[in-house]
């Protein structure tokens, strides 16, 4: 006989800090669950980030449930081993019902309106499906990748680890988000020559005024403004986030300096046909823009402080330390002396294993704060889910408890309509 097919109130599908955090509300509740993790507990952040790399966001706001940060730098910023430390501590903590090294393959709703979800371990049922996965599953590379020459050393930023791993020679960094803009910055000052494709990725000040950026717009109350209130309503979900570093105690990142230093900037990677690269004429316009972004936050604290009196030293605004020349939209490969590529597009999320009509026309889930209008499907950790926080250690946490809270209800409501009917 088949074995029986277990059933359980919820499911979570991944064990990184979104699905553990939502794990930690449900058993205060003690509302029976399990999650399942494709790998191990937390591992992205071990497995899928370089040697050098840190947060950009000061420790203090890393705020977990009943996990907050409590070591001895709070305005400094965890580097890797740290992160991975503190959340293995967070694991420990939670005690989850995890099942790791199990893959969901397919979730779906039987007509008895009971979910039944596939695994890589055997089938099991649900009341309630947390997707916990995040949305960056599938690595970007283009299809202009093809057309390289074997000789040239491709890998995505979430395969970089450090210089050494590349191979002698200058080093192609395709994309200037948070990724793109710090392993470029590592590269740089490891003594290579680097040559960055430029995107349209904003930057931000790290210090400015005598205190930390994102300490100001703390107390501005950003971290709090929620995507219904953001001026750019759901389009802010689509935004890139702002290259700064928290490297060395933190700085900014200016690609206007390290092309004074001596890195080659070029406009947006388009193609590569008949032995050149080629990109858009787009350079200018996307170091303005950045530089008017910085600035702009910059501005804004400026108001902020003025109409609170606060005694804050003054600063003045960026001016660029670089122009950069007449436009370079071809550069052939050979002879340019780069061996290496290293693609930091980004990531396309991967849900094709659910089945539910949650999706809009590009894939993305709707919901609203993780709640979607397909009773008993849930989303939790993506980007601006419901605050800037939404997605990363500051405010998953209240995300996952306003998750559960929903998902206690549901199952109180069906748990007393069956005693009802009975």
């Amino acid at each position: 006989m088949p074995p029986k097919t277990r059933h359980v109130p919820v499911v979570i599908v991944g064990g990184g800090q979104a699905g553990l955090s939502v794990s930690y509300h449900l058993k205060q509740r003690g509302i029976e669950h399990l999650v399942f993790e494709k790998q191990t507990a937390a591992h992205t952040w071990e497995s899928q980030r370089w040697d050098t790399f840190c947060l950009v966001t000061p420790n203090w706001q890393c705020d977990l449930p009943g996990h907050p940060y409590d070591g001895p730098d709070p305005d400094g910023f965890m580097k890797r081993d740290e992160i991975v430390a503190y959340l293995k501590a967070f694991v420990a903590k939670v005690n989850p019902p995890i099942r790791e090294g199990v893959a969901v393959t397919r979730v779906e709703r039987r007509q008895d309106g009971i979910f039944s979800v596939q695994t890589s371990e055997g089938d099991f049922t649900a009341d309630e499906v947390v997707v916990a996965s995040g949305g960056y599953h599938t690595p970007i590379i283009p299809r202009m990748a093809e057309k390289l020459p074997g000789s040239i050393t491709q890998i995505h930023s979430n395969q970089y680890r450090n210089p050494d791993q590349l191979p002698e020679g200058e080093v192609l960094v395709v994309g200037s988000g948070q990724s793109g803009a710090q392993i470029a910055e590592d590269l740089h000052l490891a003594g290579r020559t680097v040559h960055l494709a430029v995107g349209d990725a904003p930057r931000c000040a790290r210090f400015y005024r005598g205190r930390d950026v994102v300490t100001w717009l703390a107390d501005m109350g950003y971290y709090e403004m929620t995507v219904d209130n953001h001026p750019l309503r759901d389009g802010v979900r689509d935004n890139t986030n702002h290259y700064v570093t928290g490297r060395d105690g933190g700085r900014d990142i200016d690609l206007r300096r390290f092309a004074a230093e001596g890195m080659k900037l070029y406009g947006l990677m388009e193609d590569y046909r008949d032995g050149s690269l080629r990109f858009r004429d787009d350079l200018k316009r996307s170091l303005d823009q950045a530089d008017r972004t910085y600035n702009g936050i910059n501005a804004a604290i400026d108001k902020y402080i003025a109409e609170k009196g606060i005694d804050a030293p003054v600063q003045e605004h960026y001016t660029p330390v670089w122009e950069p020349g007449e436009p370079v939209t071809s550069l052939p490969l050979e002879g340019s002396g780069i061996t290496s590529v290293v693609w930091c597009i980004g990531f396309t999320p991967d849900f094709r294993w659910l089945d539910a009509s949650v999706f809009n026309g590009a894939g993305s889930p709707k919901h609203k704060r993780g709640v979607t209008n397909e009773d008993g499907i849930y989303f939790i950790g993506l980007p601006w889910l419901n605050t800037w926080g939404s997605g990363r250690f500051g405010a998953v946490g209240r995300d996952a408890e306003h998750i559960v809270q929903v998902i206690q209800k549901r199952l109180g409501a069906e748990r007393f309509a069956l005693k009802f009917a009975v």
